[in-house]
């Protein structure tokens, strides 16, 4: 019994983020469910390996040719939200004002870890946006080393298809006071000013 125990918690190590002492509450936790809970969540991940994969056109994660954001007519097709990963999106959808299509890298750049821009989907969105419609491309990356020099590649990259590039403002968040902030943080919310 100590085997099996062992090996799932050997296996939820794989998962981000989920050290050994994790792993092993999360191990007992499994074991403690009842049996329909337990085999549901197992149904669940294999059904998304079996169904998922990426939009031909965005690289979001769909269970169809294209996902639903690229499908649905009502978005605004002249702008193009360019972020990280799939995951990104999901969060950006919380934002009900903001409309437009997305494109998803698949990560950021880092020589160091070897991903260079033939790893990222950099020139699927040079296509799209040679395919004509798209005013703006907004970069989303995250805001560190790697979404940095990810942004600035990017634009690099889109400036002789003169679009309009844009990178998401950062800075302060809304509800904090300025003394608790460190010296990038207001650096670059002070870069970000805009007129009121």
């Amino acid at each position: 019994m100590h085997g099996i125990i062992e090996n799932l918690v050997t296996e939820l190590t794989r998962l981000p983020g989920i050290g050994r002492k994790s792993a092993q509450r999360l191990a007992f936790f499994i074991l403690s469910m009842p049996e329909v809970e337990a085999l549901s969540i197992a149904k669940a991940i294999e059904r998304v390996k079996e169904k998922a994969r990426f939009c031909r056109n965005c690289f979001n994660i769909t269970e169809k040719d294209l996902c639903e954001i690229c499908s649905d007519e009502s978005r605004d097709r002249s702008r193009i939200c360019v972020v990280e990963e799939p995951s990104n999106i999901l969060v950006l959808e919380r934002v009900k004002s903001f409309h437009c299509l997305y494109h998803v890298l698949l990560g950021a750049l880092s020589p160091i870890d070897g991903v260079t821009p033939d790893r990222l989907r950099i020139g699927e969105l040079v296509d799209r946006v040679r395919g004509g419609g798209i005013e703006e491309v907004i970069l989303a990356t995250n805001p560190n080393t790697k979404g940095e020099i990810t942004a600035q590649y990017v634009k690099e990259v889109l400036a002789p298809l003169q679009v309009r590039v844009t990178r998401i403002a950062y800075g302060l968040p809304m509800g904090s006071d300025i003394e608790f902030a460190d010296e990038v943080t207001l650096g670059k919310a002070l870069e970000g000013r805009r007129d009121l």
